[in-house]
């Protein structure tokens, strides 16, 4: 049985655990089902399926390719499980215009319902592709659809004279490395959690320079301390805003930095990350940011071991 897309925090005891896989881009919810004893894995295995559960994500042609993947590769019934803000509705009145669908399970806000008969999905199959700008992105990617411009801030600001080893940590589809790799570098690590979003960045970013890690940028450890790090942190785990990850995404970049090394990061202007700032770093100078978004370069690390 393969179950696409749960959240870290799913309860899959109502599963026979012997033949559960669970399936999942991002580094975290892996290891977290790897721990409880459930065999996981990026993408779907080749392979047949006695039956499929579909955990509906936010962006719906990531969804939808969800749902057209597990039709292709299994056998007995796919079934569709998800919330109102998560597109279920929408879900079950396409599919209903595909297939042979059974009556759907309503409690609180969520939906759930179960494909009866063959369909052909293939079209709506997606993965990495290039886009009109020139770069390639995804689906469930975090700025599929154009350059962040929290990111393009951060980009602007970086100086020319950066050298040495630098870890883009949450590097998405690679947009800030890519512009890393145009100064005297000697390598750069691009450190993300999910693993469309670093297929993406191997298409952006083909420098030799560059070295790709699915990892969780808050406990990342590199090879040997770096001398920089670049960053726009994520800050939602769910649709509300968690500092928290961000403040770990701090936290991290002192821990992996040389003595001499700074920290080069972008926020939201609303996020409260001043104090962590303050705890993990000697200075902190505020650089010109904009009505949006705040610029940071932070210096001389204060938690420098591990």
């Amino acid at each position: 049985m393969a179950v696409l897309h749960p959240a870290q925090d799913a309860d899959l005891s109502a599963l026979p655990k012997d033949r559960v896989h669970v399936i999942s881009p991002l580094v975290t919810v892996c290891e977290t089902f790897a721990a409880r004893g459930y065999p996981t894995s990026a993408e779907l295995l080749d392979g047949r399926f006695a039956a499929s559960l579909v955990c509906l994500t936010r962006a719906r042609a990531e969804a939808q390719a969800l749902v057209a993947r597990a039709m292709a590769q299994t056998d007995g019934p796919v079934i569709v499980d998800g919330q109102k803000t998560d597109g279920a509705d929408s879900m079950l009145k396409a599919l209903r215009q595909r297939c042979k669908l059974s009556a759907p399970i309503s409690k609180a806000h969520g939906k759930i319902y179960w494909i009866d008969g063959g369909a052909d999905l293939t079209d709506w199959h997606a993965g990495p592709e290039l886009h009109a700008g020139g770069f390639w992105t995804a689906p469930g990617v975090f700025s599929a659809d154009g350059i962040d411009p929290a990111s393009a801030l951060l980009a602007e600001a970086l100086p020319e004279a950066l050298v040495g080893s630098v870890a883009d940590l949450g590097a998405g589809w690679g947009y800030l490395s890519a512009h890393i790799l145009t100064r005297r570098v000697d390598a750069v690590h691009l450190v993300e959690a999910h693993d469309m979003a670093l297929q993406c960045a191997r298409h952006n970013v083909t420098d030799p320079r560059a070295q790709f890690h699915w990892a969780d940028a808050t406990t990342w450890s590199p090879p040997e301390k770096v001398d920089a790090v670049v960053m726009n942190p994520p800050f939602h785990k769910t649709r509300a805003a968690d500092p928290g990850l961000g403040r770990a995404f701090i936290a991290n970049a002192a821990r992996i930095l040389r003595p001499h090394g700074a920290l080069w990061m972008v926020a939201n202007r609303h996020l409260p990350y001043e104090d962590a700032l303050v705890r993990s770093f000697a200075k902190v100078v505020d650089l010109d940011g904009d009505a949006r978004f705040k610029l940071v370069r932070a210096e001389r690390p204060k938690r420098n071991k591990g």
